[in-house]
């Protein structure tokens, strides 16, 4: 029998696990584990537990430390992640984690250890969103050895993270926009500098983009995954962050005739290079169809903008430029929220609040030209 339940009170029950003998001493070796709850909640944890010594993932309750079960958890979490969601979980794991919190046990991590170091990481320079990342990896990561029975409680739960500070958001308004885009044209990257303004799409997007995503009769463009690099200089493409990520955006004319451009450009381009242009090609790479790497592009974006002597903005400034702009022309959040591709409205209605008082100035001068209109054509139709 590989392992048996002993009950050991009203709502206790203990999993004696049979590990086979010791070859040194001859005696058999067992794993005693406490479960607290009815004699359904053992079975099922004992089920757990001969999985876990199937697969080759079980780990001694009290003797782990959290060096030994980070790097397990990585390696049986790396299925839930993107390859580079799990390049920056690792970064995490192994830069900050494991050597400051590595070297206790397990079950000896105490709240007051990650305030510590929470501290620590905001005293060495770190941004406090980046410490809520460093929490929120630690928090999943404990609620797993909550489920495996390492620990009975999620220390991260007692933990106050640093609170959220919003960096200011930088703009451009339509002059910035015109002059940018101007001076693009001298370069190789108009066309997908121009759809990142006239579309509030995120760099991976634009890059992820095929020629089959785009629709010219319709003039849209359809949003099916994102394009990213990883540390090994790899890429991959991945599927959207979220369901409404997955979306189709309206390109204005202008944009459409500019792609329609680039289009018989790029493939006049290949033709003298003996290459077809196929609809699964990418919009956005080099000549022989290689991806173009993030970190190039956005290099270009801040170069550019420096050159033009405007307020040099990141590329990402690009998509919350849009935001911004189309917000202030009167255009519904609820239609922004689709473009951008945000879960809800009330994401974009925070990110974007700084634009919220203009918004409500003039919604209020519109509602007092409305009544004052209406006020005007009673009385000439009672005064003549």
């Amino acid at each position: 029998m590989r392992g048996h339940i002993v009950k050991r009170g009203k709502n206790s029950y203990s999993i004696v696990l049979n590990q086979g003998f010791d070859p040194q001493t001859g005696k058999r070796k067992q794993q005693w584990i406490s479960v607290k709850g009815t004699k359904k909640d053992a079975e099922k944890r004992l089920s757990e537990l001969l999985h876990q010594l199937d697969t080759g993932t079980f780990m001694k309750p009290g003797k782990t430390t959290l060096r030994e079960f980070l790097e397990r958890w990585l390696k049986d979490y790396r299925p839930n992640l993107s390859p580079r969601g799990f390049e920056r979980y690792e970064g995490v794991v192994k830069i900050h984690l494991v050597p400051s919190l590595g070297s206790i046990p397990l079950t000896q991590l105490r709240p007051e250890h990650l305030q510590k170091l929470y501290t620590a990481k905001l005293n060495d320079g770190l941004s406090a969103n980046t410490v809520r990342y460093h929490h929120a990896v630690l928090h999943v990561a404990l609620q797993t050895a909550v489920r495996w029975g390492l620990v009975n409680r999620n220390v991260a739960d007692a933990v106050s993270p640093p609170p959220v500070r919003r960096t200011e958001m930088q703009t451009w308004d339509e002059d910035d926009i015109a002059r940018f885009l101007e001076a693009a044209k001298d370069t190789p990257y108009h066309a997908l500098f121009y759809l990142a303004l006239f579309t509030g799409m995120r760099r991976s997007e634009l890059l992820a983009l095929r020629w089959c995503d785009v629709d010219f009769v319709l003039s849209q463009v359809y949003v099916s995954r994102s394009l990213h690099q990883l540390k090994d200089g790899s890429y991959v493409f991945t599927e959207p962050k979220s369901a409404k990520s997955r979306r189709t955006i309206a390109l204005p004319p202008s944009a459409t005739l500019l792609l329609k451009e680039y289009r018989e450009k790029q493939k006049l381009e290949r033709a003298m290079l003996g290459i077809g242009l196929s609809d699964d090609d990418l919009l956005f790479s080099h000549l022989g169809g290689k991806p173009l790497r993030p970190n190039t592009i956005t290099r270009a974006w801040t170069m550019l903008a420096a050159r033009c002597g405007l307020k040099v903005i990141r590329l990402h400034d690009a998509r919350h430029t849009h935001a911004s702009l189309m917000l202030k022309q009167g255009i519904h959040p609820k239609i922004v929220q689709e473009r951008l591709g945000h879960a809800s409205i009330q994401m974009t209605l925070d990110t974007y609040s700084h634009v919220a008082p203009g918004l409500q100035q003039a919604a209020a001068e519109r509602f007092d030209q409305a009544l004052k209109h209406k006020a005007k054509n009673e009385a000439v139709e009672k005064f003549g």
